[in-house]
C-alpha cells in the first residue's frame, strides 16, 4: 500500500485523480480501452472533479461502473447514486458507458445484471473511499471477504447510516434506507489498481485501522492491505491517528 498525505481535501483529490488519469492513460496505450470502478460520496467530490478535467484522456474508450447504491430510492432522490454519479461524472464526460445500479426495482435480479457485466471485464482502475466505520463500498463490518459474487444486497449498519446522514443526504436516521446493492469485497479487490480516496478527521479512526490494523472483517477496508497496486491518499486530518 502506498500512502500519500495532502495539506488539504482538495490538494488531496488533484493528486489522486493525476495519479489515477495516468494509470488511465497508461492502460488506454497498452490495450486501447479501459474499465473503471466509480465511487460517490463526498469524499469523492475532489477527487471526480478534478479527473474528468484530466487531460489527454479519451474518454470514449472508457467503461466505468457504478459501486453501490441504495435500495428503495429514485434516480432523482438527492441521496441518489444514480443521480450524484450522473450530474457529477457520466454527463461531463463522453464515455464509451457506464453502468448504473438501480436499486427500485429486484435487487437481487439487478446484482445478477450487473454482476455479469462486470465479469467479463478487466477492471483497470477503481476509484473508491474508506467509510466512518471502515466500510468498502457499502461492506459494513463485519464484510463478507469470501464471496467471489460482484455484486451483493447489504444491510446497512447504524454508524453508516449515521454517516450519511450527518453528512446531509438525508434529513433525518429513519429515512437512511437499511439495505442497499455494494460492490463485493473481492470485486473491488479484483481491480488492477485501487485509488482510494479519504478526506476529514471523522475518517482518521478508520484510515488507522485500515492501515495499521489487523486485517479483518471488522474492518471491512483493511483487506486493502493485500492488494499489490494500492493507493491511499489522505488529507493531514484523517491521517492524524497514523503512527508514523
Amino acid at each position: 500500500m502506498q500512502i500519500h498525505i495532502s495539506d488539504n481535501p482538495q490538494a488531496l483529490g488533484k493528486c489522486a485523480a493525476e495519479f489515477g488519469a495516468a494509470r488511465i492513460r497508461e492502460v488506454l496505450n497498452r490495450k486501447g480501452e479501459a474499465t473503471l470502478i466509480v465511487a460517490t460520496g463526498t469524499s469523492q467530490f475532489e477527487t471526480l472533479s478534478h479527473l474528468i478535467a484530466a487531460p489527454d484522456l479519451d474518454w470514449s474508450r472508457i467503461t466505468a461502473f457504478h459501486l453501490d447504491e441504495y435500495i428503495g430510492i429514485d434516480a432523482e432522490h438527492p441521496a441518489s447514486f444514480r443521480r450524484y454519479l450522473r450530474e457529477r461524472f457520466v454527463e461531463k464526460v463522453p464515455l464509451k458507458a457506464f453502468h448504473y445500479l438501480n436499486g427500485e426495482g429486484d435487487a437481487v435480479a439487478e446484482c445478477r445484471r450487473v454482476g455479469q457485466m462486470i465479469a467479463a471485464q478487466s477492471v483497470d482502475v477503481a476509484f473508491v473511499g474508506i467509510g466512518e466505520n471502515g466500510h468498502l463500498a457499502f461492506n459494513d463490518p463485519p464484510a463478507d471477504f469470501e464471496t467471489r459474487e460482484p455484486y451483493l444486497v447489504v444491510e446497512l449498519d447504524e454508524a453508516c447510516r449515521k454517516q450519511q446522514l450527518g453528512e446531509g443526504w438525508f434529513p433525518t436516521l429513519d429515512s437512511v434506507p437499511r439495505q442497499a446493492i455494494s460492490m463485493s469485497v473481492q470485486e473491488i479487490m479484483r481491480a488492477d489498481c485501487i485509488v482510494c480516496s479519504v478526506p476529514d478527521e471523522r475518517k482518521s479512526t478508520a484510515v488507522a485501522n485500515t492501515v495499521e490494523g489487523s486485517v479483518k472483517p471488522e474492518v471491512p477496508a483493511s483487506i486493502l492491505q493485500g492488494h499489490a497496486d494500492m493507493h491511499l491518499y489522505a488529507d493531514r486530518a484523517a491521517a492524524a491517528k497514523l503512527s508514523s
